[in-house]
């Protein structure tokens, strides 16, 4: 098989969210549960409006005042000087790799270590909690510090969590037989005279229109599983989804399949995956504190160049 994690179940698509199907994603449809607040003050007690994140009018002097008490040795934790970091099981490649989330391989690994370390964390004072997908965004205590797990940003789940800024957007993924015309493609320009498929409702459906641009208007199916049955059927040339999406069509759906690449939708509002906390967690200012060095430095563009295109065969597209 083209990619080590051919063999993997319908559950890895069950973990995506539904951030773009109202209709606009695939038929993983998770709902958001109803707001419940538990506060656990880590970093600075900054000011907070009823949906527990810092308010206007707290101003630059609590941002200030989060970030001095980011120090490590002042850090209210799940274990006392150790960062607890949650993930289903099984952890999925491309996303982990070997179902080990503590061997620092995969793209969430290697994030979640990346920012661990900008918090002032070895490896061994990392521990690693099962928690599943569906419950880790329920409202009620958490046995984690945070949790890393392809979960998207959505404004229901707000209402029972809290979430770090985005550390990955979700790009869309072009999957074609392999072998086949438009299968060895390296730019968007040599798909313009594909036949492409996409689900009715979804961002695919836009970036297919406003980004590729075919010659011909792509055609459009009711269920995602139409599409993918017209692409093994040859009826059209190539599928265009979601990336994550595209790791499971590739992996377990289509054999023969491969991703010809990726390329960034053009939204106001692009889904993004976010680290997710108990409601109340002071650690946000803390995490999204590191993140933001990660950005500036490059280093989490790395992180994802490397795990989500050359390990992960979705090169980009332009």
């Amino acid at each position: 098989m083209r990619i080590p994690w051919k063999i993997v179940l319908m559950e890895a698509v069950m973990r995506r969210s539904p951030v773009r199907r109202r209709p606009v994603r695939r038929a993983t449809v998770l709902l958001a549960f109803g707001g419940l607040t538990l506060a656990a003050a880590a970093c600075a007690p900054a000011s907070q409006s009823s949906d527990g994140q810092p308010s206007a009018a707290a101003g630059d002097a609590t941002g200030t005042a989060a970030t001095a008490s980011c120090a490590k040795d002042g850090l209210t934790l799940v274990t006392p000087g150790k960062l607890t970091i949650g993930t289903d099981k099984p952890a999925y490649e491309p996303w982990f790799k070997d179902d080990d989330p503590a061997n620092g391989q995969g793209f969430e690994s290697a994030v979640a270590y990346a920012v661990a370390q900008k918090m002032g964390f070895t490896k061994d004072e990392v521990v690693w909690a099962v928690v599943p997908f569906d419950s880790s965004f329920a409202p009620g205590p958490k046995k984690f510090d945070f949790d890393i797990n392809q979960i998207s940003i959505t404004p229901e789940r707000k209402k029972a969590v809290d979430f770090s800024a985005g550390y990955y957007t979700v790009k869309q993924g072009v999957v074609a037989l392999d072998g086949s015309t438009f299968a060895k493609a390296a730019t968007l320009a040599e798909l313009k005279d594909a036949k492409i498929g996409v689900q009715a409702g979804t961002t695919a459906l836009q970036a297919v229109r406003q980004v590729i641009q075919p010659g011909a208007d792509p055609s459009v199916f009711n269920q995602q599983i139409d599409a993918i049955n017209a692409l093994k059927n040859k009826q059209i040339d190539a599928i265009v989804v979601d990336l994550p999406t595209a790791f499971y069509v590739t992996a377990a759906q289509v054999e023969g399949s491969k991703i010809v690449g990726q390329f960034a939708a053009q939204s106001d509002a692009p889904e993004e995956f976010g680290l997710l906390f108990q409601k109340g967690n002071g650690l946000v200012p803390c995490v999204d504190k590191a993140l933001g060095e990660l950005k500036t430095s490059g280093e989490l563009a790395g992180i994802e160049s490397r795990w989500l295109t050359a390990a992960a065969g979705a090169p980009e597209l332009s």
